[in-house]
């Protein structure tokens, strides 16, 4: 029998408006709104993120510029352009720190880091709460940032604990206790169950984790179909058998823009994926395959990367099919994560080689 997994999530609290409170002593205690501006003369744009002080109010990630500062009024917050420079270099530097202590180290976005701790705490979640507090005195120490940890035995459990206190929060999870930590939990704290799902949820009472793990697996499958409906089945019991760290020998052809100005609008964004669609295409005609899934990659204005695929019922290259299903994917995405998208792409995988496979037209 294997070792009990011990997974560790780290996320940086609030980390655009964090990083611009260490760089400017001077706004200690102030609210503190960092905006993607899409015409900063007018003010016009979306709020990446807000500070604990502005958050007490209702500002929120994604809510519109002029919401906010109606918000705002009276309150002396201040407004800022996001730097992305420096947000970047922290999260480098910060990433080295997390890295360092585990076994397996995986960046899941610029504020998010993964580590699996199986082998060097031998499934001793003591241990592995002593290194997380190093984590987040190491990262105090040197760069003057608080984070919120969450320890668990797989990534899908550590990711909600995260959550569950902060800001500067640890949070330990040990198996035994995760449905009775889970239950409670409103439906949407899982990851992947946007505004939508949720609502079809709550419509038919099921507001809760323990309310969707006491659903059948049949009718989460009928309605969801089989890999979502598993998914959901699975995640309401705590389970997720992912491993941290990028699967190697995974072989796909990709493509990624960055958009001019970030977008949360579906034609939009439909308009910048034929050409991506073609080049991916190009390159399965260079190599001789066809692909059976398609997915996308986007990263929203809090740097935060999203993925999404779909198989197919057959391996194709045909361009019709392959954008039809890459914006239902584009379509699903936007209703989850409700956020502008500053850099959208495609990708293709699982390929089987063109030689001896016949289209369906010459049936």
């Amino acid at each position: 029998m294997g070792k009990e997994r011990i997974i560790v999530h780290v996320d940086l609290d609030y980390f655009f408006a964090q990083a611009e409170e260490r760089e400017h002593p001077e706004y200690a205690g102030r609210p503190i709104i960092v905006c993607v501006y899409t015409d900063i003369e007018r003010g016009r744009g979306v709020v990446s993120t807000a500070n604990y002080a502005a958050r007490a109010f209702g500002v929120r990630s994604g809510m519109p510029i002029f919401e906010a500062r109606k918000l705002a009024q009276g309150k002396d917050a201040i407004f800022l352009p996001g730097n992305y420079e420096l947000y970047e270099r922290l999260s480098a530097g910060i990433g080295e720190i997390v890295a360092r202590y585990g076994d397996t180290f995986e960046q899941a976005s610029i504020d998010e880091f993964f580590l699996d701790l199986t082998a060097r705490c031998d499934g001793d979640y003591t241990k592995a709460k002593e290194i997380a507090e190093k984590i987040k005195a190491d990262i105090f120490a040197k760069y003057k940032l608080t984070c919120s940890i969450g320890i668990g035995p797989n990534k899908l459990v550590a990711k909600i604990a995260s959550d569950f206190k902060k800001p500067d929060g640890l949070t330990v999870i040990l198996p035994e206790k995760v449905q009775e930590f889970l239950d409670p939990l409103p439906i949407d704290k899982i990851l992947g169950i946007g505004r939508k799902t949720k609502e079809y949820f709550e419509a038919r009472g099921i507001k809760t984790v323990r309310d969707l793990r006491e659903t059948g697996a049949a009718i989460l499958i009928e309605e969801f179909g089989k890999t979502i409906g598993n998914w959901l089945y699975a995640a309401a019991r705590g389970i997720d058998d992912s491993p941290v760290g990028l699967i190697e020998g995974q072989k796909q052809f990709s493509r990624i823009k960055t958009l001019k100005e970030p977008s949360d609008n579906l034609d939009e964004i439909i308009k910048e994926l034929d050409q991506l669609v073609k080049e991916v295409i190009a390159e399965m005609k260079r190599n001789e395959v066809w692909c059976k899934t398609v997915g996308i990659n986007a990263v929203d204005i809090n740097m935060r990367m999203h993925t999404k695929s779909k198989t197919l019922s057959h391996p194709t290259d045909e361009p019709e099919i392959l954008l039809k299903r890459i914006v239902e994917l584009y379509s699903e995405l936007l209703d989850e994560v409700r956020l502008p998208m500053r850099r959208i792409g495609v990708r293709v995988e699982n390929f089987e080689s063109v030689k001896g496979q016949r289209k369906l037209e010459e049936f």
